[in-house]
């Protein structure tokens, strides 16, 4: 399967995007010995939660991997009135396997 998997993109506003669940499946099946690590590295009475993602393709090779990191406000629209630090941990990961090259066409964006 194509690692940028446009078979699986969506249009979002008027640009392919491919999901952060359809990402995660790919680095899955293709990286079995692979592992997603993800950290709050904001403090935790901030308004603003920060999270860091790390993908390992093979976790017993810590020096190659790749880091994204997402911020959210809590309570700034819709999903982050209940679900801020959920939506923020997601556009983390999807950051990272972005940099990893899995999912992207037209950008590194996250809009989950």
């Amino acid at each position: 399967m194509d690692k940028s998997l446009k078979d699986k993109a969506i249009k979002i506003q008027n640009k392919d995007y491919v999901l952060v669940a359809d990402r995660i499946i790919y680095f899955n099946e293709n990286y079995p010995r692979g592992c997603v690590l993800t950290e709050i590295i904001s403090p935790l009475e901030s308004q603003t939660i920060i999270v860091k993602a790390v993908v390992y393709p093979d976790s017993k090779d810590k020096e190659r991997f790749f880091a994204g990191h997402s911020q959210a406000v809590i309570g700034q629209g819709y999903i982050n009135k209940t679900s801020a630090l959920e939506n923020c941990e997601t556009s983390a990961v999807g950051r990272a396997l972005a940099f990893m090259g899995i999912g992207v066409i037209d950008s590194v964006a996250s809009v989950d």
